[in-house]
């Protein structure tokens, strides 16, 4: 590559090409007075241009991304004023392709060789593609963040009307704080998920696993429920309803004595999908055992209504089945 700088002591043209090989880089040189731009093998294939071809900045500009073409034009037309050296990153267009580019040289006349001044291309697509999905880790954190605040707010101002002492205050919000912290370390990107989050079948795994690991409820507690993906906010909503029929049935249902089961089944169809909950060989159960319009019977019916959904109760003999039933959309919210 031709500029002010003496070749290194003991390096050959060989050894220099194979550095620069090594390093990824594509070397231009642009005669300030002709506007011609001439590039080395692995410059055209970067722009995708006949091998040692002489273009006009005019014609790379035809793949450059329509946001950045007037920034790139405007820099280059100013890297004559600029003293010392440049950098500016930009998007290339290759078909449906589009590739980061980082142009990098020196600036000011005195940089110019017999007309020409000189720089390289890096391909830093990588590396744009991990900042920007560190932006959106970070943003999807921060939002994430403000959710759960939000939650937990709006969580303690209900249990603080609803329980009869400060000690139950306490125990009921970090419970329910508890089944949102296990929802969200659930909830992580799927491959090729279409927006979805988690698994529905590992969401209700991990909120039950609780009850079913303390002593003789191993093996209690059983999930079958087809593959299907939910989102953050759905998974929040679902988590929140989970936990509440868990404890009532801790308290009240099945999981209240030795021989008790709880069966969670799902179907899902192109109107609705519809997890049955339901509880066999535990104590009589009645609508008045939730207590009238308690917390947990209006959280859980909240947390429906956030999917478009409903829950209906069925107090059977053999124990409580209940019907949660939701739009096939609402779940990859």
């Amino acid at each position: 590559m031709p500029n002010r700088q003496s070749q290194p002591a003991g390096w050959s043209a060989d050894q220099l090409n194979l550095a620069i090989e090594a390093a990824g880089v594509a070397l231009w040189a642009w005669n300030v007075k002709t506007d011609k731009l001439k590039l080395d093998s692995r410059g055209c294939d970067l722009w995708g241009v006949p091998s040692d071809a002489t273009v006009t900045f005019e014609d790379l500009s035809a793949h450059i991304h329509p946001s950045d073409r007037d920034r790139v034009r405007a820099a280059f037309a100013a890297t004559r004023a600029i003293v010392g050296p440049y950098e500016i990153d930009f998007r290339i267009m290759l078909g449906t392709s589009v590739r980061w580019i980082s142009a990098r040289g020196k600036g000011d006349d005195d940089a110019i060789v017999r007309g020409n001044m000189f720089g390289v291309f890096l391909d830093v697509t990588g590396r744009k593609q991990a900042e920007e999905g560190h932006e959106l880790l970070a943003g999807e954190m921060s939002h994430r963040v403000k959710n759960l605040l939000s939650i937990a707010s709006g969580l303690t101002t209900m249990t603080a009307r609803s329980a009869a002492s400060t000690k139950d205050m306490a125990r009921e919000l970090t419970e329910r704080l508890t089944a949102l912290g296990r929802a969200h370390d659930l909830v992580r990107p799927l491959p090729r998920s279409d927006g979805r989050a988690a698994l529905l079948g590992d969401l209700f795994t991990v909120l039950l696993a609780p009850y079913d690991d303390q002593g003789a409820f191993s093996g209690r507690v059983r999930v079958a429920v087809p593959r299907m993906g939910v989102g953050e906010n759905a998974a929040t909503s679902l988590a929140l309803a989970i936990h509440e029929l868990a404890t009532n049935s801790v308290k009240y249902g099945a999981l209240s004595v030795g021989e008790g089961l709880l069966d969670v089944s799902c179907t899902a169809g192109d109107a609705d999908v519809t997890v049955v909950w339901t509880e066999r060989g535990g104590p009589a159960v009645a609508p008045a055992t939730l207590g009238p319009g308690g917390f947990g019977s209006k959280l859980i019916e909240r947390s429906m209504r956030g999917l478009g959904g409903s829950i209906d109760y069925e107090w059977s003999s053999e124990g409580l089945i209940a019907s949660l039933r939701m739009r096939p959309d609402s779940l990859t919210g």
